[in-house]
């Protein structure tokens, strides 16, 4: 055993991690995951819904907050998928700032998130790795050195100083904590469909910018659109790799970055004009997230 994991199993995850690297640094895509869609209760019937994640899932100062400590709202996908399908039983734990480790260890007064799962959980949706590849030091680091040459492209050259592409790796590295989530979430529910949820189109997806609107470098909007395509990317593989069906909520919001003008975005700036934390989903691209978890979960209604 190492970490409570046995070694057969990290041997695997080894193995798993190698390829990953392979495909991730080739820039391979990949098609949707045709992992089948499990049996669930639908619409009508009692369904136990856990909702899991960090601050993507929480939905940070979109009225109306209902956890001060998590940042978490009413509005959030997580309770418009509740409200769609009727849960009879919804926990909502998703909490700003969590990471992987935050699945087993409290985080404030929000407990470990595993704990609200349970043997009769029938539905878990898990947004997680965002914090454990580094939004937030990414953004703060990148918009410094835009500042410095709003041109070029110091942010990229910067995470490549080392002649590798460090973002790459941290994407790669966390492959295997997010594996290690949804083995632990299957273990604690055994009976549930669980979703893997990616993370929205945070930067236009065709590479230009919008210096200093949002104050990156002019040539740093590729590196950091492509950067978030690997994070992306990567879950899809794990989730494919660990019995989860992924939900790509990149695509639908494709045109609603935070580039776009106050009518037409989904992901708010770093000066939000309307109530969603920074470079977060506003309440219009958190109802985009719903609708794109729900049309994941449709694709299986009826099944079993």
């Amino acid at each position: 055993m190492a970490n409570g994991i046995p070694v057969s199993d990290g041997a695997r995850g080894r193995r798993r991690t190698a390829v990953l690297g392979a495909v991730l640094g080739g820039c391979a895509l990949v098609a949707a995951s045709t992992t089948p869609a499990a049996a669930h209760p639908g619409h009508g019937r009692d369904l136990g819904y856990v909702s899991l994640g960090d601050s993507y899932a929480s939905g940070p100062l979109i009225p109306r907050q209902v956890d001060a400590d998590c940042a978490r709202s009413d509005h959030n996908y997580p309770s418009l998928v509740a409200a769609d399908w009727q849960a009879t039983a919804f926990k909502d734990v998703s909490c700003g700032g969590a990471t992987t480790n935050e699945m087993w260890k409290p985080q404030g007064t929000n407990g470990p998130q595993l704990d609200a799962l349970g043997r009769d959980t029938d539905l878990v949706t898990v947004q997680i790795g965002g914090n454990d590849v580094g939004f937030g030091s990414i953004i703060s680091t990148c918009a410094r050195l835009g500042a410095q040459d709003p041109t070029g492209n110091p942010c990229e050259r910067s995470y490549n100083a080392s002649g590798y592409d460090r973002l790459a790796l941290t994407v790669l590295e966390t492959a295997p904590k997010i594996g290690r989530v949804l083995r632990a979430v299957h273990a604690r529910a055994p009976h549930a469909r669980v979703l893997l949820v990616g993370y929205p189109d945070l930067l236009p997806d065709d590479g230009s910018g919008c210096f200093p609107s949002v104050p990156f470098a002019q040539r740093d909007f590729p590196y950091l659109r492509d950067t978030e395509k690997r994070l992306n990317l990567m879950l899809r593989l794990v989730a494919a790799w660990n019995r989860a069906e992924y939900v790509d909520t990149y695509g639908p919001t494709v045109g609603h970055d935070m580039c776009k003008a106050p009518a037409d975005r989904w992901i708010e700036p770093l000066r939000p004009a309307s109530p969603a934390a920074p470079a977060h989903p506003n309440a219009t691209g958190e109802a985009a997230m719903a609708q794109a978890v729900l049309d994941r979960l449709d694709q299986g209604r009826g099944r079993g």
